[in-house]
């Protein structure tokens, strides 16, 4: 459904050092910085980036927005929370855990990154 998803960032350094870390929990290479000093992830399927904003502003999180990675395991969810914990994000929303609602089971784990913004581990539970 999506090409790529950018993110702002306001320390590039400190958010590829995040990202490097739980993203490599699910089997992405570390992020590649281009000569305009963006972060890319490149996938068989899109793209995930951070980049500072172009209106020279700081970054900020969307309120009510949310960018969800998924994770093949409620262990591997896990893994990837404390990944993101040891380097550089903050625990938010309840603890990782199952999630049920809409005829759905989930497995959720919630991080915001360095920048603050607000992301998640999803695993969809039989």
């Amino acid at each position: 459904m999506f090409s790529h998803i950018m993110l702002g960032a306001n320390d590039i350094d400190a958010s590829k050092t995040f990202y490097d870390a739980i993203l490599g929990v699910v089997g992405c290479k570390p992020g590649v910085i281009d000569p305009k000093g963006r972060c890319f992830y490149f996938t068989k399927t899109g793209t995930f980036a951070l980049s500072k904003p172009i209106n020279g502003q700081p970054a900020s999180c969307g309120n009510g927005s949310t960018i969800g990675f998924a994770v093949e395991s409620p262990e591997q969810a896990d893994a990837w929370h404390a990944a993101g914990l040891a380097n550089g994000g903050v625990t938010c929303e309840d603890p990782p855990g199952v999630r049920e609602g809409g005829g759905m089971k989930l497995y959720l784990a919630y991080l915001r990154d360095p920048s603050g913004n607000k992301i998640c581990a999803m695993h969809r539970m039989p």
